[in-house]
């Protein structure tokens, strides 16, 4: 460190240091924000499932075809399918059943280029070497979360939803205000979407338990950086019971 702010840091008062000057406003006017349970109640908000796809959710397919040259160690790919497997994918389709049984609207994003070659993927994909093409395995849901009917799936070729489609106009026309975000990575697509809904005006309650990444310390300290600030950051469970709650009255 800098010995000139490791000066600084030391004369500082102590009770300060670790202090977020924001914390308690954020917390008031975003979390505490009654306007998110009145959008349960008009059925104003919408569960979004972020790229739960053959492309970067199964093994043997896409990102993961040569488990080898990934990228990913083996050990944070145990870590990522084993969180996916047993956590986020079962708590994903409950959420599902939910939404669905009190008719909110549910919408599902993919990584998809609009072309076969993908010419028209985004710079960061292209020099990353991601691509699910229209109608190939990468570009498919998991089959136990794909959607259903007539729900809204959109697709992107970029870590955020709103910076690379319509979605922000699709969700204004649909009248949503609030958004319940689950999906994967956590820590990129699901960080990034987050993030812009937030700075967009839409009260955002992330499902901790209904998302991951490839290691447990990127898993938590995104949530530390979204929760409260960006986001409310909820369990499954409680989620659940919202609803259950609000959207019968």
């Amino acid at each position: 460190m800098n010995e000139h702010l490791e000066e600084v840091i030391q004369e500082l008062d102590p009770q300060y240091i670790d202090v977020d000057p924001l914390k308690k406003k954020y917390y008031q006017s975003i979390i505490q924000n009654e306007e998110r349970f009145e959008s349960l109640q008009e059925h104003n908000t919408a569960l979004m499932v972020i790229d739960m796809q053959y492309l970067d959710a199964a093994p043997g397919h896409g990102v993961f075809a040569h488990p080898e040259k990934s990228g990913v160690p083996p050990e944070a790919q145990e870590y990522y399918f084993s969180t996916l497997d047993e956590v986020v994918i079962p708590n994903v389709q409950r959420l599902l059943r939910t939404f669905r049984s009190r008719g909110f609207e549910i919408i599902h994003t993919r990584i998809m280029s609009l072309t076969k070659d993908g010419r028209d993927r985004s710079a960061g994909h292209k020099r990353l070497n991601l691509h699910a093409a229209p109608g190939s395995k990468e570009a498919e849901f998991l089959e136990e979360v794909k959607p259903q009917g007539d729900e809204i799936i959109i697709n992107k070729t970029a870590s955020g939803c709103f910076t690379s489609t319509n979605i922000n106009y699709i969700l204004k026309n649909l009248d949503i205000h609030g958004l319940f975000v689950t999906g994967v990575y956590t820590n990129e697509c699901v960080s990034t979407t987050v993030r812009d809904a937030s700075d967009l005006g839409y009260l955002v309650t992330l499902i901790g338990d209904g998302c991951t990444t490839v290691t447990q310390e990127l898993q938590d300290s995104t949530i530390l950086t979204l929760k409260d600030r960006y986001a409310r950051v909820i369990d499954t469970d409680t989620a659940i019971q919202e609803i259950e709650q609000y959207a019968s009255r």
